[in-house]
Formats: C-alpha cells, sequence, structure tokens
C-alpha cells in the first residue's frame, strides 16, 4: 500500500488489507479487484467518518459486491445508490455503476443518515434503505458486521 488510507502507521493498514482481502475472497475472487475495492472502501469510508467494516457488511447485504447490481427499485452498483442521488448531489453525470463514485456516494448518504439520526445505527441504515422504522434491514446489515467484518480495535 502507498500510504496508511487512513490508519495511525503502515503495520496496522497492511494488517487491515491481508485480513479484509482475506475476508473478501468468497464475494471477489482476483486479488488486484480485491485490493483495489478495500483501497476504495477504507478511503471513502473514512472520509465519510465511517467504519469500513460497516461499510463491507452494508455492499455485502445490498450487492454482494457486484459493482454492475441493479435493484428491482432502481438502485446501482455496489452500495445500491438510487440514481435520484445524482441530481440531488449535483453531478447528474456521475456513473453509479463505477465503483469509486458509488462509495463516494454511499458512504455520503450513509453519513448523512447517521447525522440526521443524531448517531443511531439502527435508524440510519434503515433510512439508507428506504425501510424507515422497519428493523429488519439494519439487523441484516449489523449481523453481517459482526458475523463476518467485525474487526476488535
Amino acid at each position: 500500500m502507498s500510504d496508511t488510507h487512513g490508519f495511525e502507521d503502515h503495520y496496522d493498514a497492511e494488517v487491515w488489507l491481508l485480513d479484509m482481502r482475506h475476508r473478501l475472497t468468497p464475494y471477489v475472487t482476483h486479488d488486484n479487484q480485491r485490493f483495489e475495492l478495500l483501497s476504495l472502501v477504507q478511503r471513502e469510508s473514512r472520509r465519510a467518518g465511517l467504519n469500513p467494516e460497516l461499510v463491507l457488511a452494508l455492499i455485502q447485504i445490498e450487492s454482494r459486491f457486484a459493482a454492475d447490481a441493479v435493484s428491482s427499485a432502481g438502485a446501482q452498483g455496489l452500495m445500491q445508490v438510487m440514481p435520484f442521488w445524482k441530481k440531488e448531489i449535483g453531478r447528474p453525470a456521475d456513473d453509479l455503476f463505477d465503483p469509486a463514485t458509488n462509495l463516494e456516494y454511499g458512504c455520503t448518504i450513509l453519513a448523512f443518515y447517521l447525522k440526521q439520526e443524531r448517531g443511531d445505527m439502527t435508524k440510519a441504515l434503515a433510512r439508507y434503505n428506504g425501510s424507515r422504522h422497519q428493523t429488519w434491514y439494519p439487523e441484516r446489515v449489523l449481523e453481517a458486521w459482526t458475523h463476518h467484518w467485525w474487526v476488535s480495535q
């Protein structure tokens, strides 16, 4: 890794990357793609003030790491971002199937909802999914986070 991607030192960054690359293997088979995706997740989650492992759990539930995923509601990409956000954010030409763009949007949206919900992760995740006042979706993401992506600090 060329920099520490938000970690205190290079060693911590390398340990995280090695650990997450292993955990991501069932979803992304090519090592170079895993490295690139993890670097993007690390960068965008840290920029938005989010836990990168939480973002990985959300991606697992939303798209199972398929950058070309489209939901029945029209949400696109890794984090299943609805196209109306491009207009809302002011960049209508953006490609939501581009992993870097999708992660930028998804992390920004989740951080926005976390702020709106005063740090309540369950409420923020429900809003992210469009299932406000319901807990089934947040429970799925939080279960994936704690059972597959959790890293003790």
